[in-house]
């Protein structure tokens, strides 16, 4: 019995980690403790800038495979994580969780490509 609790706990900790350990899923988690409903893609809609600049990274993204260009859309997907992850943090400590929630929104949009850029990658 004592085994089974070690091993609950254990899964819960790990679980917790890895929600904290990632800015997308630590934003997210936030929101879901101060009430908020969780962000959608589609809180982008209204910016057509951002939403230009997916599409375009996509396109890039769907040609065939050039490391040159891969890497240069690696570069820019780290770079705007890490500028949407300051903007989060900020809005939260504004306690402004409506322009978070956006941002968070905007971060899944890059954690997607991120995925994709992966899948790219790897060979086939």
């Amino acid at each position: 019995k004592e085994q089974y609790y070690s091993e609950q706990h254990s899964s819960l900790i790990n679980k917790a980690y890895q929600t904290l350990l990632n800015p997308l899923s630590r934003g997210l988690y936030l929101l879901e403790l101060n009430g908020v409903k969780p962000a959608q893609e589609t809180d982008c809609d209204g910016d057509s800038v951002f939403l230009r600049e997916i599409m375009e990274i996509n396109e890039k993204l769907a040609e065939p495979k050039n490391e040159d260009i891969l890497e240069e859309i690696e570069t820019l997907i780290k770079v705007k994580q890490e500028e949407l992850t300051k903007e989060v943090t900020a809005a939260f400590e504004r306690d402004d969780l409506q322009e978070a929630k956006k941002l968070l929104a905007k971060m899944k949009y890059f954690a997607n490509l991120e995925d994709k850029l992966k899948n790219k990658k790897i060979p086939s």
